[in-house]
């Protein structure tokens, strides 16, 4: 990481602000406002990007509250690709597929567009073993409207020209946040482009929020803990603050998954000993659907459902996907409440 952040913060180091901003303006951001131009070089130097590779886009959104267009500066899919390459363990991404062709008038505008795309991304984790990471987004779920003032539900431009290149970035931009949660964070400018800044909770969520200061540290203590085992791990988890526990919350069956894989190659490689005691009665290994979806469901706090979360790994009798929307749903109203 220090490399990298040494490498992407040059222009920074050597050029000032204003011949930077001219750069910016005639090159990379032509024709945008110096102040937007200056909340780019705000997020890449918190960031630690190099701006003159434009890790970052200038997206116009409509501000139903304003009445007007403004500037926000979010990622683009190709920051993700390198972040994830430059870490040394992305095994590789699949070429997009497509599902069926569909045809539909949408607002007036009669397209052609693919139903879904699913992008699958690979990571070696520290054990060697490589893990596959899918993501399947639907074209209807996330194509930009036209907006604005104009309030029509038709693609804008973009979506109508490229219906497959845009829902393939845009399935590969999740397919990205899933294996390497601790780069990817905030959805790219193709997904939020043509989304409205005030009608969007997450567009606005996204377009405030710094880099969390500190989280790469602690990352890197939670990567360190999984090399453990499990039992290292949520003895980490147990021990760090409920905001820390917030911002490693994207982190976390990633994590659990490599610390359950650092169990299973010690399993491996060190001989059982000749003889051992009796072992003493253990947990059970596993809990069903019913009794997994009971503990979120019956979670009065963050800590108890994240006891609950730790066993939906173990489900083999039911859709974990709907376990998983369960914890969103549970994590949702429980923060709504404080």
């Amino acid at each position: 990481m220090n490399a990298i952040a040494k490498t992407e913060t040059t222009a920074l180091a050597v050029m000032s602000e204003q011949e930077l901003t001219k750069v910016l303006q005639s090159s990379l951001y032509p024709g945008a406002a110096p102040e937007s131009i200056k909340m780019v070089l705000g997020y890449c130097r918190a960031a630690g990007l190099d701006p003159i590779q434009k890790p970052v886009h200038i997206v116009p959104m409509w501000d139903a509250k304003a009445g007007a267009t403004r500037d926000v500066v979010m990622p683009g899919v190709n920051l993700y690709r390198t972040q994830a390459m430059r870490s040394g363990e992305c095994a590789g991404v699949s070429e997009p597929e497509f599902g069926p062709d569909v045809t539909e008038n949408i607002g007036g505008l009669q397209i052609t567009f693919p139903n879904w795309c699913r992008v699958t991304v690979k990571r070696r984790l520290p054990t060697g073993e490589i893990v596959e990471f899918a993501a399947r987004e639907f074209w209807k779920e996330n194509y930009a409207v036209k907006g604005g003032k104009e309030k029509s539900i038709a693609p804008n431009a973009m979506w109508t020209k490229r219906p497959y290149g845009q829902i393939a970035k845009c399935a590969e931009a999740q397919a990205l946040r899933k294996a390497f949660p601790e780069f990817a964070s905030a959805p790219t400018a193709d997904e939020m482009e043509g989304k409205n800044y005030n009608g969007d909770a997450q567009a606005h969520q996204y377009a405030e929020a710094a880099v969390p200061a500190g989280f790469a540290e602690l990352h890197a203590k939670a990567t360190e803990a999984t090399r453990g085992g499990m039992a290292t791990y949520q003895e980490f988890w147990k021990s760090i603050s409920k905001e820390a526990r917030t911002a490693l919350a994207g982190s976390h069956e990633t994590l659990k998954g490599m610390a359950k894989a650092a169990d299973e190659d010690r399993t491996v490689d060190t001989p059982a000993p000749a003889a051992t005691p009796a072992p003493a009665p253990a947990q059970a290994a596993s809990k069903t659907f019913e009794q997994v979806m009971a503990m979120l469901c019956a979670a009065t706090n963050e800590d108890a459902l994240n006891v609950g979360a730790d066993w939906i790994g173990t489900v083999t009798d039911g859709d974990q996907g709907l376990l998983n929307d369960k914890y969103d749903e549970r994590l949702a109203t429980l923060r709504g409440a404080h």
